[in-house]
């Protein structure tokens, strides 16, 4: 059965979601990035956006401004880039869901496992399928910060897919993937190397 999440999102929503699962955002759903979490982190300033229980999406959007403003891309940043700060934005804002694209590392998990979190992965490429999910343009913060770094507030209905790349046991799916798929590269490679190894001592022996 489809698993849609409606803001406002509470602990039990999430968790029972594991890494790998996919899920679709109803409600509202709000841009975020560098420099956000540069302004909450390290300059202590207070979000104008109550992110408590609500989504923040890593992405740099492209909007249509006007007397109604319209949604006409928004394709997520490389999360990765949030990863030093996102733990603590996460214990400041009360935010539950975190959208971006590729993974995030220990201190994120750390972060969602703590304060009760996810990271979700939307696909990447997809940015004006994305904008067909908004419903519309609710508010915009921060707007000095540039259209890709400003806060714009979404209303969204069944945006997705969603992949969960961190549930809220700290279970990291991108993490997990690089230890297992490097572990396999050198069982790939160990035969080489032995194979490599014999005919240098047959070499050495002639």
């Amino acid at each position: 059965m489809k698993k849609i999440l409606t803001t406002p999102i509470s602990f039990d929503d999430i968790k029972d979601l594991r890494v790998g699962d996919v899920v679709y955002l109803s409600g509202y759903l709000t841009t975020g990035r560098d420099d956000v979490h540069r302004r909450v982190v390290h300059e202590g300033l207070k979000c104008p956006y109550d992110f408590k229980d609500m989504a923040i999406m890593h992405a740099g959007p492209i909007v249509k401004e006007g007397e109604k403003n319209i949604m006409v891309s928004i394709g997520p940043t490389s999360s990765i880039r949030m990863e030093a700060d996102e733990a603590e934005f996460i214990e400041k804002t009360g935010v539950k869901v975190i959208v971006g694209k590729g993974g995030m590392g220990n201190l994120t998990s750390e972060g969602c496992k703590k304060f009760g979190a996810i990271h979700c992965v939307f696909p990447g490429g997809c940015a004006v399928l994305a904008s067909s999910h908004v419903e519309g343009i609710e508010n915009v913060y921060w707007r000095e910060l540039g259209m890709p770094e400003a806060l714009w507030v979404m209303k969204v209905n069944e945006f997705g897919p969603l992949i969960v790349s961190i549930d809220t046991q700290g279970n990291n799916m991108f993490v997990e993937n690089k230890k297992f798929y490097a572990e396999q590269k050198i069982k790939c490679e160990q035969p080489i190397i032995d194979l490599v190894s014999n005919y240098m001592e047959v070499e050495e022996q002639k």
